[in-house]
């Protein structure tokens, strides 16, 4: 099978297409047909080296992985649930570049056969991330969100579902005009360059001096500790990801919240193992909404296997509106 890999560390051209022995599932594994697979800000920082977290070890060549959808080709010891012909889709680290990929059972959600396969991919990853943060910041009818890159995978997202959850005033930051733009299109009532020097300024002004109540930053670093001191009393800040890479991850002092203020993070991962009657609920959730139109993924870009290296450049630039998903 083809597979998109890289051996070592650098730019997007160290990024191509080579042939692979198709992967066989292990005990509570299966293998999918990838029929799309996104591309996101953590698989250039894990080309970069570049991510920062712990669980990234590769071994060269890497095959990096992301949201996937397609159909399951073969099931391993142990999975009875699942079966060959299966639409569904996963989010795995490794792998998912490439014609077949082989995932963990417990990661598999189903797909509807009515969705488009590019736009199903919001799916099993970047989609969960964005109703999971909103889910852990207790988001209620009538608040103040705050929502960082507002344009991007997760954000764009996180928007529509912030209105369906009935937020009152919402608010997004993104740089380039057109990504305000994209924004306001999905659903944000305002937009702030948060590359602004007077951007947190411009979120006390919208809410008249009282601030957010509820932030979701998956930027970190100062647009973060800005964000928790922008906080109204009683508003929650969840932490997510820091897509500037290692050097982005925040340093919080305890003494910042003694204004009733609360920060906490999200891993899909721990949604997942840790409160996974929810984490069904939200999935189940999602797919509804995605179903019924009420949640839109847009993607900015499909390209094949061998244009990796263009999605990864165009996601560097920060140039996308919605997604950019590979089709093998």
């Amino acid at each position: 099978m083809r597979a998109v890999q890289f051996d070592r560390y650098g730019d997007p051209d160290v990024l191509y297409v080579a042939e692979r022995p198709v992967p066989e599932p292990g005990p509570g594994q299966v293998r999918i047909a990838v029929d799309a697979v996104s591309v996101g800000h953590a698989q250039t920082q894990m080309r970069r080296e570049a991510f920062p977290a712990p669980m990234w070890r590769p071994v060269f060549p890497v095959v990096l992985g992301g949201d996937v959808v397609g159909r399951i080709t073969a099931v391993g010891p142990g999975v009875t649930v699942l079966r060959p012909g299966d639409r569904v889709g996963a989010f795995t680290l490794y792998g998912a570049y490439a014609e077949q990929v082989v995932v963990d059972a417990v990661t598999v959600v189903p797909v509807p056969e009515e969705l488009d396969a590019a736009e199903a991919a919001v799916l099993p990853g970047t989609g969960l991330i964005a109703l999971g943060i909103l889910r852990t910041g207790r988001l209620r009818k009538g608040e103040t969100v705050l929502i960082h890159a507002a344009a991007g995978g997760v954000g764009h997202i996180a928007v529509q579902l912030a209105r369906a959850a009935g937020a009152g005033l919402i608010i997004g930051t993104a740089g380039a005009a057109a990504k305000r733009e994209f924004a306001r299109a999905t659903g944000a009532d305002a937009v702030v360059d948060h590359r602004s020097a007077h951007w947190a300024d411009e979120v006390r002004e919208l809410t008249g001096g009282r601030g957010p109540d509820l932030i979701l930053d998956g930027i970190g670093a100062e647009v973060l500790e800005q964000g928790v001191g922008l906080l109204a009393p009683g508003g929650r800040l969840v932490f997510y990801g820091s897509s500037g890479g290692e050097l982005a991850i925040p340093k919080v002092s305890v003494m910042d919240l003694i204004g009733i203020k609360y920060v906490t993070g999200f891993a899909l991962s721990a949604w997942r193992g840790g409160r996974p009657q929810e984490y069904e609920a939200g999935v189940a959730e999602l797919t509804r909404l995605l179903a019924e139109g009420q949640v839109t993924s847009v993607v900015h870009a499909r390209l094949p296997l061998e244009r990796a290296a263009e999605a990864h450049a165009v996601v560097e630039a920060r140039a996308q509106l919605g997604r950019v998903v590979l089709v093998p």
